[in-house]
């Protein structure tokens, strides 16, 4: 379902500070065909994936922890960046929304699809009762963390993991 008509291929910009809608060319992809149309953009973030229908499998499995995609789209059918993330709840946060995946494609940079993202992620949130938004990187991504602290977020916790299995893709 679309929530705006996107703009035309010749203006790809993001939405104006403060709209109050998705904005004019983010919408969720929620259909095999949309999820298609994101996997170029996924598999720039995600290169150990194996191929689009893996992925689409994932999504679907991901679908019962409440995990969705909202992506930019340049047309109907040409995704440009995408925020994928899940409404969730524990005793640190309370219900949160947390982002799992953010991704430009390289020949979008520049254009602030990632603020219109997050800024719509977070809008999101808010209407779902949630009391923060929440994500993780790399300690080595430095280009990543100059960008969530310019989108108002901070360090708040250092995550461990080990291991328990066969390394996932």
């Amino acid at each position: 379902m679309d929530l705006h008509t996107p703009p035309p291929p010749s203006r790809l910009a993001p939405p104006e500070a403060g709209e109050t809608s998705l904005g004019p060319a983010l919408r969720h992809a929620d259909s095999d065909a949309d999820l298609l149309a994101c996997w170029p953009v996924v598999q720039q973030l995600r290169p150990r994936l194996p191929n689009a229908e893996d992925f689409i499998a994932r999504v679907h499995r991901m679908r019962a922890d409440r995990y969705r995609i909202l992506a930019a789209w340049q047309d109907r059918h040409t995704a440009v960046a995408l925020g994928g993330y899940r409404l969730a709840e524990n005793l640190v946060y309370g219900r949160y929304l947390y982002v799992d995946d953010l991704v430009t494609l390289d020949t979008a940079r520049g254009a602030r699809w990632g603020q219109a993202l997050m800024d719509a992620m977070a809008r999101i949130g808010k209407q779902e009762g949630c009391t923060c938004l929440v994500l993780d990187t790399g300690l080595s991504n430095a280009l990543a963390q100059r960008f969530y602290f310019r989108q108002g977020l901070l360090t708040q916790a250092l995550r461990f993991g080990r291991p328990l299995g066969k390394a996932a893709a």
